[in-house]
């Protein structure tokens, strides 16, 4: 039977190392601060909002709450984009995604600066994450799955990992964040061929895909490290992942569930980014 490799004490860990450093920036005389820019009212957004101020909260990372409508202009968006770079009191900005307007979305993307970028939407820190150079951080949701590794004792050395996924969001930055910890990558995809024997072959598992139960008994095997990444709904409307729980527990050496796993740390990563982006004005 697997270990379950619950994303809580990871958040948790995270959450009282960071209050630390929030401290000690706020005895120099900066406190981090999180501006979150949010359109419309879609109730996913607002949940991820909620998480954040709460983890935020328990930190010691202030937030400054940046309402639109969802029908706003792009003039008004690009504005408050401006107020955000220029804002010395704001370290990184965290824009929920996607916009209404997808044209409006990329517009915003390349305005925001790189250095408070904490969620790697500019093409700026996505260069970052593939160079190893320059501002910005990378996607929260890829460096939660490093963040949970390194918990939970993995060292990614000579690992040989298999990441299902090729998205700018999490598949391709996870590939270059696990590679630059010596691991060895295989990305797979849609025009893979046979994707279950090349998961197989892998130490490490990460499933981000966006498929539900697209992993099953054929994809895993003894041993293995499962990190499922996918969020989805099932026919009944329960939240489920990419991976078939039920077919992978019983079989690989640990699992992270969904939801409680690999979500469960994106915001306290979220904090962290701001904390670098802050402590970085102190030079």
């Amino acid at each position: 039977m697997a270990e379950i490799w619950k994303g809580a004490p990871v958040a948790a860990a995270m959450t009282e190392h960071l209050a630390e450093r929030a401290r000690q920036l706020l005895e120099r005389g900066v406190e981090p601060t999180l501006a979150i820019l949010r359109l419309g009212e879609r109730p996913d957004d607002i949940a991820y909002e909620r998480g954040a101020i709460s983890r935020c909260g328990k930190i010691g990372v202030a937030v400054r709450q940046m309402h639109l409508s969802a029908d706003c202009s792009r003039e008004e968006l690009l504005d408050t984009i401006r107020q955000v770079n220029e804002d010395t009191g704001i370290h990184g900005c965290l824009m929920l995604r996607p916009l209404p307007n997808r044209d409006d979305e990329w517009a915003a993307c390349d305005l925001l600066a790189p250095e408070k970028d904490v969620d790697c939407i500019t093409p700026a820190a996505l260069s970052a994450v593939f160079s190893g150079r320059g501002a910005g951080y990378p996607p929260c949701t890829a460096q939660a799955c490093i963040e949970l590794l390194d918990h939970y004792g993995v060292s990614l050395k000579g690992k040989r990992v298999a990441v299902i996924g090729r998205s700018l969001v999490i598949g391709k930055p996870v590939s270059m964040l696990l590679q630059s910890r010596d691991a060895t990558v295989t990305m797979c995809h849609t025009k893979t061929v046979d994707m279950p024997a090349v998961c197989r072959e892998a130490e490490i598992l990460i499933a981000a895909a966006g498929k539900a139960g697209l992993v099953d008994e054929r994809f895993i095997s003894e041993g293995q490290i499962v990190l499922d990444v996918g969020i989805n709904v099932d026919a009944d409307g329960n939240l489920c992942g990419d991976v078939k729980f039920e077919a992978a527990e019983p079989v690989v050496r640990a699992i992270t569930p969904v939801p409680a796993g690999v979500g469960s740390v994106t915001t306290a990563v979220l904090a962290k980014h701001v904390i670098e982006a802050a402590e970085k004005t102190l030079g």
